[in-house]
This record gives structure tokens, sequence and C-alpha cells, in this order.
């Protein structure tokens, strides 16, 4: 019992040591968003705890919206929608106004989604697709296709089971990117091909897991041969932080 006791302390005591280390490093280097109390700031680069608190904006619109303002991000508040099902529907829903993420565009032009979503993608456009299309291809994308975000319905669309988070608007399929120079790249098309495009789509695929909670690619399943499924949801679509 005494050695028991002793290994508890060592224990209790590393973990004491670690956490201040980690504390003053992220002080030392003057990074706010990598400590868990600090609030969001959609203007900083994404760091430990980002994805954290993007998904607890779940249970707050209010500052969901002021950190998209703040960040420069135009948009419109959506009108409330009550679904067919009493797990469907939405409160916090916004769409981008036309250039409202810095310039990038979605196809079709209707994309709604929750506030949550919404500051997810944003981070996503700046920090990771942006500088990926400049690694891969010398420029930047212009255009996103989508394959919507609400949809009053269970996972896969069965019958029974856990509902989506697409039920709530808090997830988004990405279908396919543009680039300045009208390149298409695809998920259906590209992603086993090889090549630079391929390479582009796995790396916003794995940066995607920095910001939501639950980020579904081919790698996944044959459901997802054509799109990356993005959500944020307070513990993830399967019920974890998934990331394939």
């Amino acid at each position: 019992m005494r050695r028991l006791r002793r290994a508890i302390s060592v224990l209790i005591l590393v973990m004491v040591l670690l956490g201040g280390l980690f504390l003053g490093y992220a002080a030392l280097r003057n990074r706010p968003q990598d400590l868990p109390w600090t609030r969001l700031d959609l203007s900083q680069p994404i760091g430990v705890f980002t994805g954290r608190k993007l998904a607890g904006l779940t249970d707050d619109f209010a500052e969901c919206r002021v950190l998209l303002r703040s960040a420069g991000v135009r948009y419109t508040v959506l009108p409330k929608v009550a679904g067919s099902e009493p797990q469907c529907g939405y409160a916090d829903g916004i769409r981008f106004a036309p250039g409202g993420s810095r310039g990038i565009a979605y196809r079709p032009a209707n994309l709604g989604t929750s506030c949550p979503v919404a500051a997810a993608l944003s981070l996503w456009e700046w920090e990771i697709l942006q500088p990926a299309a400049q690694k891969h291809f010398g420029q930047d994308i212009v255009q996103i296709e989508h394959l919507g975000s609400y949809s009053c319905r269970r996972m896969y669309g069965r019958s029974a089971g856990d509902w989506s988070e697409h039920a709530t608007a808090d997830a988004v399929d990405i279908a396919a990117f543009r680039l300045a120079d009208g390149t298409r790249i695809s998920v259906i098309g590209d992603w086993s091909e090889g090549g630079e495009k391929a390479a582009f789509l796995r790396e916003v695929r794995t940066g995607a897991c920095k910001l939501f909670s639950t980020v579904l690619s081919p790698d996944y399943n044959a459901a997802h041969r054509d799109h990356l499924h993005l959500d944020e949801a307070e513990r993830g679509e399967m019920g974890w932080r998934a990331c394939h």
C-alpha cells in the first residue's frame, strides 16, 4: 500500500510539472490559443485548444456571431428551423455573405450551417486550405463545392439509430475545390489518383481534424468516397472526436 501511495504521489508530481512546463511554454511563446481558459480568437493561428473551443460554441450563438464579426467574416443570420422530428432543426444558423470568408465562394451559394461550423470553416480556409493550395499548386482556392449541411435524417439515412449531425446543421459535406486558374480538385475524382491533388486533399483533411469534432473521408468508408464530412458536435458524430 505504501508503494502504491508513493507511485501515485510521483505520478501527480510529474503531471503537475508537465502542466507547469506546458503553461510556461505557451506563455513564453505568447500563444494564448494554446491555453484552455483563454477566449477563442479567430484571427489567431490554430492552437492546441482551438478545436475544443470551437465545439464549445454550440452552446453560445451570440459569442459565435461576435467572433465571426471580429474576424471580419460577413454573414447573415438564418431564421430558426423546426424539423419534422424532435431531434431536427436549428436556431444558430448562418450563411456567409458573398465573399464573406475572405473571398472564397461556395457552390451552391446558399450554404447555411450552424455558426460553429461556419467559424471552423473560416479558420480551415485561412489556416489550412490556402496554405496547402499555395504549397501544392502555387495559387489560391477560389471556390468550394459542397453537398449541403442541414438534413433531418439519421446517420447514413438509416431508419433507426443515432441522428446525424446534419440534422442540426452541425455538419457540412465538402466535395471539391476550384483553384484561381479554374483547375478543379474533387474528392471522388482525385483522392486515389496520386500526385499533388491527392496530397492536397489528404493535407486539408488532416488539417481539418484540428478544428472539427469529426472528420470523415474516403479512408473511412465507401459512404464518404465523394466528400469530406466535417462536423462540429460537442463530442463528435460518432460519440468521440474522430479523424479518418
